[in-house]
């Protein structure tokens, strides 16, 4: 599968629904939560690979919300009732002429997906519930997961402030998928699907919807498979406050029949950050029967590896707090630079970065500029850039070719960044200028490898 899948619309009253369908196998229908754009689903990395991984197993079926992405916007003075919202599901399924799907309800889609499984149930497969709400965002004595009306209400005011911003990006990253916060990508990018999902006028009045669902008294009336689904480390965000998942979820396990409870590690609440594959295993398991064996997805890129030289010996000189603005400012150069060359940061560790490029001419331009720009700074910066294949892991890239780059790192001094004869040999023509270092041993890396000192031609 390549590229984003063709986006078609299902009619159900007067409401277009906009629905994508991929992959093979078994029917899944995804009931996404508050924020959604079909569009923008295959322009965030981590989201694809979260995708393909579902439709690995299963023909994936996903769709906006009324009101929400490509689908029709609905007015903010008559909002669907929770039974419209389960019509759009009914829409997309008979548009595809499904007779039967599983159903994989998200967050504030669960409700919609509870609803359909108990009032279809002879089209309903299975139902695997992610971090299921039973009742919306208020808190009430026997229901301890929720918000307080004050702080539902300071949630939709810090909305309105701050909607779709790069500010309130951040700060909901920084609940919804921690592992995610630091990267600049990811913010830029929910920024944007925040926008793209609808108005502020439109998210406040979901908000608002979504806060008043309340689906428990059907709990013990769906009688479908059922999976609940959990990250026993992380949080949900309802409205002002955060609620453990894990409880809220096995609350809501309980209540139902047919369900079995399965938690996995991890501390985001978005469920292609961090380790997806653990969710996606336990996913395929229960709607296949069969747990998927993996082979790594390769793929050739290269890699620049960055690291600051002397930095125990400046911060001493400089003292803690003015390390840790030199600190952020490097931070920044460095991820503006690999933006700037469309890198992408994979990790940083300690004083470090680790970024892929789809090009070596461009890796080694982004060396040398983070080189330049740093020494304004007073900082010393060597790097090293390797092209080979890499396996695309869940919680980043593995593979020899991320080791021997880091080794390519580690051998070049303060101001140097140092590649290998394969980047050499791939960006003839590119006016780079490669010096000869000679051959040497990488650590636990297999040969000698022929190293060269990269310039650029007006440097």
């Amino acid at each position: 599968m390549s590229g984003a899948p063709a986006t078609h619309y299902a009619t159900t009253g007067d409401v277009n629904i906009a629905y994508q369908a991929f992959g093979e196998g078994p029917d899944l229908v995804w009931v996404p939560g508050w924020v959604s754009n079909l569009d923008l689903y295959w322009e965030f990395p981590p989201l694809v690979r979260f995708l393909r991984g579902l439709a690995s197993f299963a023909r994936v079926i996903v769709f906006d919300l009324r009101g929400l992405g490509l689908s029709d916007r609905v007015s903010v003075e008559r909002l669907p009732t929770l039974e419209e919202r389960t019509d759009d599901i009914r829409a997309v399924l008979g548009a595809l002429d499904v007779d039967r799907a599983a159903v994989l309800g998200q967050g504030y889609g669960s409700p919609i997906a509870l609803l359909y499984a108990a009032t279809c149930p002879e089209k309903t497969t299975s139902l695997v519930l992610y971090a299921p709400n039973a009742k919306g965002g208020l808190r009430e004595d026997d229901y301890p997961w929720g918000s307080t009306p004050a702080e539902q209400q300071a949630w939709r005011d810090h909305q309105a402030g701050q909607f779709g911003t790069l500010e309130f990006a951040r700060g909901w990253l920084a609940r919804l998928a921690p592992s995610l916060a630091g990267d600049e990508e990811a913010v830029e990018w929910t920024a944007r699907v925040v926008r793209a999902s609808g108005s502020p006028a439109a998210s406040r009045a979901l908000s608002e919807m979504n806060a008043a669902i309340d689906v428990r008294a059907i709990l013990p009336h769906v009688h479908a498979r059922t999976l609940v689904l959990a990250r026993e480390g992380a949080s949900v965000p309802k409205g002002g406050t955060d609620v453990e998942m894990a409880s809220e979820s096995r609350w809501v396990a309980e209540r139902i029949p047919n369900a079995s409870l399965k938690l996995v590690p991890g501390r985001d609440y978005l469920p292609w950050a961090g380790d997806q594959q653990a969710l996606l295993d336990e996913i395929a398991l229960f709607v296949t029967g069969t747990r998927p064996t993996h082979e790594p997805e390769r793929v050739l890129l290269t890699l620049l590896f960055t690291d600051l030289v002397g930095s125990t010996e400046r911060a001493a000189e400089l003292g803690d707090l003015r390390w840790r603005e030199l600190l952020e400012q490097h931070n920044a150069v460095v991820r503006r630079t690999i933006a700037r060359f469309t890198g992408r940061e994979v990790e940083r560790a300690g004083d470090g970065f680790l970024a892929t490029f789809d090009g070596p001419a461009r890796a080694v331009r982004a060396g040398l500029a983070v080189v330049t720009e740093l020494e304004r700074l007073g900082l010393a910066v060597r790097g090293g850039v390797h092209t080979g294949e890499v396996e695309i892991l869940s919680e980043g890239i593995g593979g020899i070719a991320v080791h021997a780059a880091a080794r390519v790192a580690a051998l070049a001094t303060g101001g140097q960044i140092l590649a290998t004869r394969t980047v050499r040999d791939l960006t003839v023509g590119s006016e780079l200028v490669f010096e000869e270092h000679g051959e040497h041993s990488l650590r636990g890396v297999p040969g000698t490898w022929e190293l060269f000192t990269a310039s650029s031609q007006a440097g």
